[in-house]
């Protein structure tokens, strides 16, 4: 690279980390892009022309080294400002265009986490160029760059198209073209921090965490991480070192004017990028790993090489100012941007973007060989049709949200795993009854289902989009003996000690979140089972009414299934003999005696669902370790009655099915939120896990920004885990099966 390091660091600008430049001048190529002696038919520079590091002389100026930002000469000269004139201690021009206000496309919101802001940026930066270089610039495509040959009129387009979004592109890589000096853009926002930058007329907020106030620039609270900027920008550089990818903190990489024809892949792994700069370099193509980069909000390549642009940019959607001017680029895609704009472009990307080959299967992880009584239990996610939004999923294809697309790829999902249970979250209940009721049927599945609690009193067109849970299983296999739901809210209200207690009404009582409980046997077996369905509140400004969920679900468990304990024997079994199918000659062994427990604690549990907590949260551990303290720290001294006074506890020794192999890397994707959410509990004093469904291809996920696309309908990932049922430790109860088969 250059000969060693140099950390620029000023109060009030965030610290500016760029490398130093032993040479005394730029390469020639730099020349050429800052207009001397260009054959590209772009502005031809002489000492008339304004430049960011040269004002225009009044009279007799000194000597100007192109090459060099600042000087002594500056300090005294008059610079044009806006078509003014005015006296500073050191000027900076300011065009007279100003720069079209883009408004990103909203931040993704998902509905089951917390709104996650873009981190700040640590330096301002400031585009600035003369009005007088931009009105004689010319933009760098010419008839040679017009695709298969065909010359047109390229004035005439140009005049066509020569509103706000072309302005822009011509402003911005005018300005880029005079900034090839080492470490120009570090440089600048340094002399910003000196005092000589000019304050806007009204105060601002800036994205990068830099507001103003007075004219004055002041800096959130400062992170640990002391510099987020990387200016590499003019040193000549013809490759990058893989190391300066570990650098996963940066928000802005000036990597211009450089010598580079090569982006390496691993550009992908820095994802809280906002600005990157690659202009005036040598680059043929870029890595189909930029999608992965989806904070990005300003992506300028301007003077490289391009013909073309990888689909994957069309994940960019937060992209404001996409510069490509200076590149012979496809026509289809130059116009795009000319005519519509970046935002145009990008979505022109995603929606013709290809369907790619999908991942290799999730391993089958095989813990033990599980014993004759076994189950398998699947819980999922499924992203009910009304959260699938642009607005939430800016990333994704229109045609990967519908509905229509999203619908088939979980029932084939589904139809592949063959569970014995199915637990599925957010499906509304339009979509049980009128979808996958009826097509897990021909699978031999029955369902339960119930939607939350807002879809009382609604007209029935409208309940049909309120989401709720549903449990699924095989009527072959299972005989249904109870089914109930768990409404966390009017279940608080209901309780003894609600009297009083405003945080009740005010906090749970409004979130209508279910839990749906069934009581099942094995036909074959007798072993009886509890299945549980939850989906807990996302929003952390109310973990106090997560917690509380999370308490009101295992003491309604508790009761749930002191009850099951006592429930009677089935003495007669004739009635649950499974009819076969017409044409089956498969002789199905005599059903086994049903078992009965002594206690609730002893009866098989498993316990599913998203509840939006992550390993080693309170709710988490309150399920694991069966007890919540007194005045929890969560609670935040609310009032929730006992639950907040004394605390509670359950009896059940519950595990999460994936602790076995230390738990899955995550259950939720998105662009901005990668975390655990999703569980299968199980009592392990009765249950034990046998085999798991493992994680995403990791190679896959390095071209994949997040979910849902075309292989994985939803932002969350299926649960899968096989279970075989521990010695029972209940009585066996004879039974009269009625007439014998001869």
């Amino acid at each position: 690279m250059a000969d060693g390091t140099y950390r620029f660091q000023q109060p009030g600008a965030g610290q500016f980390f760029f490398q130093t430049q032993s040479q005394q001048h730029s390469h020639q190529r730099h020349l050429l892009r800052n207009g001397t002696g260009s054959p590209t038919g772009r502005l031809k520079f002489n000492h008339e022309t304004p430049s960011p590091s040269r004002s225009p002389p009044l009279g007799q100026a000194s000597a100007i080294n192109p090459f060099t930002m600042y000087s002594q000469t500056h300090q005294q000269q008059h610079v044009i400002m806006n078509g003014g004139q005015a006296h500073q201690r050191f000027g900076m021009q300011i065009p007279k265009f100003q720069t079209q206000s883009h408004h990103p496309h909203p931040a993704q919101q998902p509905h089951h986490h917390a709104h996650h802001n873009q981190p700040p940026h640590a330096v301002g930066h400031q585009h600035n160029f003369s009005g007088g270089a931009l009105t004689s610039a010319t933009p760098h495509f010419t008839p040679s760059h017009i695709q298969n040959g065909a010359h047109t009129n390229l004035d005439e387009d140009l005049d066509e198209s020569m509103n706000e979004h072309w302005q822009q592109q011509l402003q911005l890589a005018a300005e880029s073209r005079q900034s090839s000096s080492p470490h120009y853009n570090a440089r600048t926002v340094a002399q910003q921090t000196k005092g000589i930058q000019i304050a806007p007329s009204q105060p601002e907020p800036q994205e990068n965490g830099v507001h103003w106030k007075n004219g004055t620039v002041k800096l959130k609270a400062a992170s640990r991480q002391g510099w987020h900027a990387l200016d590499f920008g003019g040193q000549g550089l013809r490759a990058l070192s893989t190391s300066l990818f570990n650098y996963t903190f940066l928000e802005k990489l000036y990597l211009n004017h450089n010598k580079l024809k090569v982006l390496p892949s691993e550009i992908g792994q820095l994802r809280k990028l906002s600005h990157l700069d690659l202009s005036g370099n040598d680059l043929t193509e870029l890595p189909i790993e930029i999608g992965m980069l989806t904070s990005l909000k300003q992506l300028l390549l301007f003077d490289n090489s391009l013909r073309t642009l990888p689909y994957e940019m069309g994940y960019l959607y937060r992209l404001e100012i996409l510069g490509i001017e200076g590149n012979p680029l496809e026509d289809v895609l130059k116009s795009q941007i000319m005519k519509e704009g970046t935002k145009a472009l990008i979505k022109y990307l995603k929606e013709t973007m290809p369907v790619h080959l999908p991942p290799p299967d999730r391993y089958w992880h095989v813990l033990e060989e599980p014993s004759l009584d076994k189950v398998t239990v699947l819980s999922y996610n499924i992203l009910c049709d009304s959260s699938a939004t642009q607005s939430h999923y800016g990333y994704a294809p229109v045609r990967v949200l519908s509905w229509e697309f999203r619908k088939e790829l979980i029932l084939n999902e589904l139809r592949s795993h063959d569970s014995d249970i199915i637990c599925l979250q957010e499906i509304d209940q339009g979509s049980y009854n009128e979808f996958f009721r009826e097509q897990l049927a021909y699978n031999d599945y029955k369902g339960v289902y119930w939607p939350r609690g807002r879809a009382m009193g609604m007209q029935e067109d409208d309940a049909k989009a309120v989401d709720g849970c549903a449990i699924f299983f095989k009527g072959s296999k299972f005989i249904l003996l109870d089914k109930q739901v768990i409404n966390f809210g009017q279940t608080a209200v209901r309780r003894p000690d609600a009297k009083g207690q405003d945080d009740i009404y005010n906090r749970l009582w409004q979130k209508d979140h279910i839990a749906v409980v069934i009581f099942l046997e094995n036909r074959q077996t007798g072993s009886r089972f509890i299945i549980v369905n939850a989906h807990l509140y996302w929003d952390p400004a109310f973990k106090d009414v997560k917690l509380i969920q999370t308490a009101i679900l295992m003491e309604e468990i508790t009761k749930l299934s002191d009850t099951y304990s006592k429930w009677p024997a089935c003495l007669d079994k004739t009635a649950f003999r499974f009819s076969e199918a017409e044409g089956e000659s498969q002789v199905m062994p005599e059903p086994a005696p049903s078992m009965e427990y002594t206690s609730g604690d002893q009866i098989p549990l498993f316990m599913c669902g998203d509840f939006n907590s992550s390993p080693g949260s309170p709710a988490y551990n309150l399920i694991a370790n069966g007890h919540l303290t007194e005045e929890h720290p969560d609670l935040e001294k609310r009032m929730y009655g006992n639950l907040s006074r004394i605390g509670m506890t359950h009896p059940f020794k519950m595990k999460s099915a994936y602790s076995a192999i230390g738990e899955m890397s995550f259950t939720n994707y998105t662009p901005d939120f990668k975390a655990i959410l999703d569980y299968i509990w199980y009592t392990s004093n009765s249950l034990h896990v046998s085999a798991l469904l493992g994680e995403v291809d990791k190679n896959y996920l390095q071209k994949v920004p997040g979910f849902p696309n075309y292989h994985f309908p939803s932002d969350h990932i299926a649960l899968f885990a096989e279970f075989s049922v521990k010695g029972k430790k209940g009585k066996v109860v004879e039974a009269d099966f009625g007439p014998q088969r001869n």
